[in-house]
This record gives C-alpha cells, structure tokens and sequence, in this order.
C-alpha cells in the first residue's frame, strides 16, 4: 500500500499501520493496542440472527492480550444457532486480524475483531454461515478459475415522530436534499464510521420512500457498497445494520430493514451485484457486449432462484414486497435496465461516448470501463442470512457456467421491456414465478438442495433447518389475508420490523 492509498484510507489501523488489513498480523494488532491505550477488544459475530454479538475483554496485560488473539474463546453455540445441540454445544471464536476496526461508539479505547467458528477439533464450523460462504467462494475459483465478487445494496426506513417541518405530505424522496430529507447527515455520518471500521462504499443517498401515518414520519434511504470478496461483501454489510442501529438510538428514532412497512409503499430490498474477475479483468465484458460469461452466470442463478429465496426472503412480510407491477421481481427473467426483472444488468460504461471529456473540455477518458460491470439480483430484503444468500448466488453461478443450453436458456428468458404490457402476454405465461411464502420457499429449497450441497458447500442438516424454519411459520396464503385484513397485515407488520 503506497502513501496516497493509506493517508486516503480511513481506518485506523491501515492509518496507523501502513499496511493493507489482508496482511495485519497478530503482531501488528498487540503493536496498535499498546501504543494507542486500547483498553477494551471485542470480539463480533454474526449469528443464526443475523445479529453482531459481542465479547468483551477488558485488557489487563500485554500477555493476555496476546493469549486471545492467538487462541480465540469460547463460547456456547447453541446459544447462537438453532441447529447446534445444547449437549455439544462448546465452540470456539477465533478472530481475523485484518477485520480489526476501532469501535466508534465506545466509551473507552475499543478494538473490535470479527471472528469465525471452530468446533471441538479445531476445525472451522461447516456449518457456520462464514465458512458456507468461503467453501462457495473456493468452489468457484476452483471449478471456474476465475474470482467472485460482489456488493450489495442496502436500503432501509428511517421512522420517526411525524415533524411538519418540510414534511407534511407524502412524496417522492429519490435523491433528495436537506432540508427536505430529514436524515440525510444520519446517512453520512454512519457511512463515515463504516468505512472507518473497513467497508468500502459506493455512495449513499435518499431512495424513493417517503411518507407520513399515524403520526410518524418514515424516509428511506439506501447505501450501497463497492464489490469485494464475498465475505467482506456481506460483512461491511452485517456492520453497517449494527451502526446504523447504534445512530438510531443517538438520534432517537428508529431504522428498519424490514422488505415491507407499509402498504402502497416502497418496500426495502437487498440487491446483490455480481461479476467475476480472472487476472483482474471483468470477465463479464468482451468485445464491449455482455458476454457467454455473464449469461450462463445468470441462467445458473435463475434456475436456483426459487430456492435462493429461502436464505434471501426469510420472513411472511418478504412476500409482500414480491408483487406484481412494483419494480420488483415475482417473474423468472432477466433484462437490461429492467427494475421488475429478477437479474437486471444494470446501465455500464461500455458503449458511452466520452462524456468526462465533453463536459471537461478534453479530460482524458479511462480505459477500464469494462471493469464496472455487474448483474443485479433483485430479490434478497433485509431478512436475508446474508452470508447463505450470497453462497447460494455463487451455487448458482457454478451451476449455470457448467450447464448445457445455457446459453439458448439465456435466450429464452430474457425481456427487453415491460413483461406487463399486452404484447408480451405469451411470453409470460412461459415463465415460472418465485414463491408466494416462506413455507413454497421451503419446498424449493429441498427441491434444489443437491445443487448447494456439491462440494459440501452447505451441509446437510443446514438446508434441514432452513427449510423446517421456513415451514413453523404457517405462511401459506398469508400474504393475501393480510391485504384483505389491515389488523392482520398491522401486527405482521409489527412482528417482523426489526429483522436481521
């Protein structure tokens, strides 16, 4: 890492190491605690929940500061996730150095450390939700040759008491400003502490939602990263719903990720981008146009997509969101620039004229364009097990690069407008539909479990517990009651608006 990348860099420790976190060493984190007067480490992880849990150690001596950071602890897993047994319960969190952040709302000097699981042997947890993601990761590069990466985007809802101040009345918040977006310095400082605490963002701004109701006021905005290896993809995002949260409670309002809060309103998804590299050169690209890559990745993912759901939608108010004619995806196609389209590949770069030159009298253009080019799935909300959605994304992937008639396949189930309009009535009753409930979302799952259990990607007993999760809510049908039963769909709506 040269001088310009780590004076630009707003971690703490790159700042003051000099290094990039992929090299820290267990050296260089005692280094930064002793001479920065840490006075607590935590250690986070994300757990059946989706949730940062955390474990405090309050620092007494170099030596024992040394003998957590090389051994880990423990601590009960079945506490933490729903298919480990009381009786076997003992596992062990060991921590990554190079996740290590200082901890923004802390009192005292604080270290945080994301960990990952290990059982009893002193092998990783196979079905810890981490190491699902790296086997997928490593499957893909070993099947492929080439490297997965992603980001996400993640929107949620703002809700506080109704303030006539610039917002009496409902309205289209794309973008907007202060002072008529109420939170937008909410937004900024939170991007700020995440990339601080090692997320790498895009941008961030205010999204459609807008509304008032009973009283309170709701505003939603949305942030959203660049793409990265997978794991750190899902984690700066596991971190920024934990920041998020923590503002909230300064500003004293609340944030919620839910997929829905209201009826006839925008509801919040989690969109994932995807595009593989090999050598560093975006292998979704050639010749300027999408490439066989990129459809056969595609096609692999929309013949899983039913499935898919059963990590990515994983609660009864999902389902709501998933309806027809609201830019959203309940139909199995994909599409260019096309927001109801379940794989949507969004505007590029690629065929743009050199706009910077034109609009700065000769800048010269990059010659990277290709490099931003990505393919969007649009179904995941916040209740998403981020990390199994995101291996069931790569499962897919896999899947469709190894299929016959991919590419015919990617023919077939694309649209280049409106699949609502009149003209394309025949195509759409060609297409399947995604699922209606996290119970059908079950069924898919089990459906399809032989193509994530390949390479022992997601164990056994893990697609058993989703999918009996999945089932204990009873869902079938439950969507249309609560349209039709507005005490129903309000105590749903309660239920399940602070998720993951």
């Amino acid at each position: 890492m040269n001088d310009a990348e780590v004076l630009m860099n707003p971690n703490d420790l790159v700042q003051f190491l000099k290094k990039s976190p992929e090299y820290f060493t267990k050296d260089d984190i005692l280094r930064f605690c002793e001479e920065n007067h840490v006075e607590m480490v935590n250690f986070r992880y994300a757990a059946g929940d989706g949730k940062l849990k955390t474990l405090n150690f309050a620092v007494s001596s170099k030596e024992y500061l040394d003998t957590i950071l090389t051994d880990g602890e423990r601590v009960d897993g079945s506490k933490l996730f729903s298919f480990i047994e009381a009786e076997s319960s003992d596992l062990y969190v060991v921590p990554r150095y190079g996740t290590a952040f200082m901890d923004p709302f802390a009192c005292v000097p604080t270290l945080n450390l994301l960990c990952s699981f290990y059982d009893d042997t002193g092998h990783p947890l196979a079905s810890s939700p981490e190491y699902i993601l790296r086997q997928a990761e490593s499957s893909f590069k070993k099947h492929t040759g080439m490297e997965f990466k992603c980001l996400g985007e993640l929107e949620y809802y703002v809700i506080s008491k109704e303030d006539t101040f610039y917002h009496g009345s409902n309205r289209t918040g794309y973008h907007e400003s202060g002072p008529f977006c109420r939170f937008c310095e909410m937004r900024t400082k939170a991007m700020l502490m995440i990339s601080r605490a090692g997320g790498k963002i895009k941008y961030g701004h205010a999204e459609v939602g807008s509304f008032t109701k009973d009283g309170y006021y709701y505003e939603q905005h949305e942030i959203e990263f660049l793409p990265t290896g997978p794991v750190l993809a899902v984690e700066q995002i596991i971190i920024a719903k934990w920041i998020l949260r923590m503002l909230s409670v300064q500003y004293g309002v609340e944030v919620s990720f839910a997929p829905k809060i209201a009826l006839n309103k925008a509801g919040s998804g989690l969109h994932i981008h995807i595009l593989a590299e090999k050598n560093g050169k975006n292998m979704l690209i050639n010749d300027g146009a999408l490439s066989d890559t990129a459809k056969r990745m595609i096609v692999g993912i929309l013949a899983i997509c039913e499935a898919v759901t059963a990590f990515g939608n994983t609660i009864p108010t999902s389902y709501l969101r998933l309806a027809p004619k609201q830019n959203v995806p309940t139909y199995i196609f994909w599409g260019d620039r096309n927001r109801s389209a379940l794989i949507r590949v969004p505007l590029g770069w690629t065929g743009s004229a050199d706009m910077a030159a034109e609009a700065n009298f000769g800048l010269k253009r990059r010659s990277d364009n290709d490099a931003r080019q990505t393919f969007e799935y649009r179904v995941a909300d916040g209740s998403a097990n981020i990390y199994e959605t995101v291996a069931c994304l790569i499962c897919g992937a896999i899947h469709g690069l190894g299929m016959n008639g991919a590419l015919t396949k990617a023919d077939e189930l694309y649209a280049s407008q409106n699949i609502f309009e009149e003209e394309c009535s025949s195509f759409l009753k060609t297409l399947r539909q995604l699922p209606a409930s996290c119970a059908e979302s079950a069924d898919a799952l089990i459906a399809k479990r032989k193509i994530f259990e390949r390479d022992d990607i997601f164990p056994p007993g893990v697609i058993d517990c989703q999918a009996a999760k999945l089932r204990a809510y009873n869902d079938t049908g439950l969507s249309q009651r609560m349209l039709c039963d507005e005490t129903l769909f309000i105590e749903c709506i309660e239920q399940y608006v602070h998720i993951n």
